[in-house]
């Protein structure tokens, strides 16, 4: 990428003179010294399973809000199924652990899918911004991850920050979204990263339209809007989680990748795209990761590694239908060679292809087709199309 095509257009209605994004208010000394009282601390809230099941474990159970404690260790074997915000879920699919409860470790990235919200309703707030204009945004970030080799975990952190910032906001002006898009990624890269690249070098790349000043005055205003909560489960996060779970052998470390790096970045090329549409956001992270899951896996092994009913997915599956027929023309994407990273961590390096070209393609097909009616039978690697020999004869 050279310097001059950093700065990104965002092309839109006239709008008005651009207004200042942040304003920090300069708070004045107190003539005397004050004594400060101590609070009580703030409670945190955690879930933990209402143990109501069966032995055979057929009846559901419930996740039931508590004040936060630590959990105790439980039973795998009276660990069965429970509801969470209104999806089947069954036990952990995670194995035997030698480092930790595999129970606690699944049931605190469930708890994560309750703390980070995320909503499209934000652009409500933004009159003068259009989802073109979020997707012309992050498909530069995608770029820019793969200029200076960040992991595909920093991209999507930087993409998650911007969208609940946003959410937090109200009437950002179109002229500011880049500065918030390259402030996000550059603190998706001191939390993922671990040589993330320096404050000026995430300037250079805006080629003068931001400065290490502008990056450091934003990075404050989106950290306190965020209230410091860093560390959602992305889509990536849950999607590893799955292709882990799905390739597992019994005599394996549960911590070294054992699944194909090149279905893995067939699939995340999905999630590239998808994430483009301002519609990812109606869906959860965990569901977009098993939506994409079964584009390439029977809904029998997708169930097994998340747990997730159909009902649950296949409204997500089914909005994914386009994105999938776009990619299937698509030449397939190949591992690349990124200097200092090694041969296994190349799947983990975010790649960019021409993604607003096959977003804008996305949306033609699903002007022009009807909804897909999939079904848990239904599905198949679709983007491997079976030979004409396994194909059915007509009746």
């Amino acid at each position: 990428m050279s310097r001059r095509s950093g700065r990104i257009t965002l092309q839109t209605r006239d709008s008005n003179t651009p207004e200042p994004l942040v304003r920090v208010p300069v708070k004045k000394r107190k003539s005397e010294p004050s004594k400060k009282k101590l609070q009580p601390a703030a409670k945190k809230h955690s879930y933990e399973i209402q143990k109501c099941w069966s032995e055979d474990g057929a009846s559901p159970c419930v996740l039931i809000e508590t004040p936060h404690k630590e959990l105790q260790p439980t039973d795998s074997s009276s660990f069965k199924q429970y509801t969470f915000k209104n999806l089947f879920i069954k036990a952990s699919p995670i194995p035997r652990l030698s480092w930790a409860s595999s129970d606690d470790v699944w049931i605190k990235m469930l708890n994560k899918e309750l703390k980070y919200v995320h909503d499209k309703s934000y652009l409500q707030q933004h009159p003068r911004l259009q989802p073109k204009m979020r997707a012309i945004l992050l498909d530069w970030l995608l770029e820019v991850s793969e200029v200076y080799s960040l992991h595909r975990q920093t991209a999507y952190l930087a993409q998650d920050y911007f969208d609940r910032f946003m959410l937090t906001q109200q009437n950002v002006n179109k002229d500011y979204l880049q500065l918030i898009g390259i402030t996000a990624l550059f603190v998706a890269s001191k939390i993922e990263e671990i040589y993330p690249p320096k404050i000026y070098e995430f300037a250079y790349v805006t080629d003068g339209a931001c400065d290490a000043w502008d990056i450091q005055r934003t990075e404050l205003h989106l950290l306190k809007a965020l209230d410091w909560n860093l560390c959602p489960e992305t889509s990536i996060s849950w999607l590893k989680l799955y292709a882990q779970v799905e390739a597992q052998k019994d005599d394996e470390n549960f911590l070294v990748p054992q699944f194909s790096q090149e279905t893995y970045i067939q699939i995340t090329q999905l999630l590239d795209l998808c994430m483009m549409d301002i519609n990812w956001l109606d869906f959860s992270y965990s569901v977009l990761a098993a939506a994409a899951f079964c584009h390439f896996f029977s809904f029998d092994v997708v169930h097994k590694v998340s747990g997730l009913t159909w009902e649950s997915v296949a409204p997500c599956v089914r909005w994914m239908s386009p994105f999938v027929d776009v990619l299937r023309a698509e030449a397939t994407p190949l591992l690349k060679n990124f200097p200092k990273v090694k041969g296994d961590d190349r799947h983990n390096i975010q790649t960019h292809v021409s993604y607003l070209d096959l977003l804008r393609k996305a949306h033609e097909c699903q002007v022009d087709a009807p909804d897909c009616q999939m079904s848990p039978v239904a599905i198949a690697p679709l983007l491997t199309p079976p030979s004409s020999t396994e194909k059915p004869a007509n009746p």
